[in-house]
């Protein structure tokens, strides 16, 4: 297995508390630390009516009145990655709780390509500075009196971060539960040996971390869940418990990829997720506009 940047504090446990939306099939968490009122928010969703065009914070307000019940001071809004299939809420969070916005310090890759392919210009900043933070590979952040750290986990995107919180690790997509085994790694920037090996580096953490999923789809008609452990992980992971090798998994995962639709809103998404949740500046009318490339996806 491969090292990881620091040792886990398996002594501390964060209360985390999930929400599901049920739209995008995104789970979003707010990780309390056990000794403070201090908390961060991952993955958040920002709701969009694609065909309307009408963007709307349902999903966000839920985890607003979830914070402001319990009388939460948030920290941290913590993106694993910049998502194709949900729109952050982050700023909108932001704005109404606080707390600062982090994501890999690989996302001016990811604004790089995608800026090309949306036909950006040069307005358009690739320096990562529409995020608080750029967390770097064994980068520590403090939510109260947990210490975190960042894990560099690419191959679903060149950006992806797991985050290690006590004994919770939020691994983004770089693995779904063991019945579903790990997300798709074509898209561009994406590789699925790279993606093994980063599932590696998760499944070296000591075996009863939890590691909590950022989606689930619920394979064969079975209940949502979101939570697991490395242990169980290894033992079960469809695509790459204990036992399957490299090559296996990257002929499992290349192969599963061509038979894999794009998501439905990874235009929005990606356009929204790289300016750190925001929405494209609007034109000199005020009004905003998502683009739609033609056979440059």
């Amino acid at each position: 297995m491969t090292a990881i940047p620091h040792p886990v504090d398996l002594a501390t446990r964060p209360e985390v508390t999930a929400f599901f939306d049920a739209q995008t099939n995104t789970v979003s968490y707010v990780v309390k630390d056990p000794g403070s009122r201090a908390c961060a928010i991952v993955d958040s969703v920002m709701d969009i009516d694609y065909a309307a065009g009408r963007i709307a914070y349902h999903s966000a307000d839920e985890i607003v009145a979830f914070v402001r019940e319990h009388g939460l001071e948030v920290e941290w809004l913590i993106e694993t990655h910049v998502h194709a299939d949900h729109l952050s809420a982050a700023p909108y969070l932001q704005g109404l709780l606080g707390g600062k916005i982090g994501i890999g310090d690989r996302i001016t890759i990811v604004q790089e390509t995608f800026g090309k392919v949306f036909n950006e210009g040069t307005e358009f900043q690739r320096d990562g500075s529409q995020f608080d933070r750029l967390f770097a590979e064994g980068d520590t952040y403090t939510i109260g009196g947990m210490t975190a750290f960042a894990m560099h986990t690419p191959g679903h995107t060149p950006a992806c971060m797991t985050h290690v919180i006590g004994d919770a690790a939020f691994v983004g997509d770089t693995l779904f539960m063991p019945d579903g085994g790990s997300a798709r790694a074509d898209f561009p920037g994406g590789d699925a040996r790279t993606l093994y090996r980063s599932i590696q580096r998760v499944l070296a953490l000591p075996p009863q971390t939890r590691l909590f999923m950022c989606h689930d789809y619920g394979p064969n008609g079975r209940d949502i869940r979101w939570e697991t452990t490395v242990a169980e992980q290894r033992a079960h992971n469809i695509h790459a418990r204990d036992g399957i090798t490299e090559d296996e998994f990257v002929r499992t995962r290349e192969a599963r990829d061509k038979t894999l639709d794009m998501p439905r809103l990874i235009i929005p998404s990606l356009q929204v997720n790289m300016r750190a949740g925001a929405l494209p500046p609007p034109d000199e009318r005020g009004k905003v506009f998502l683009k739609v490339p033609v056979n440059a996806l």
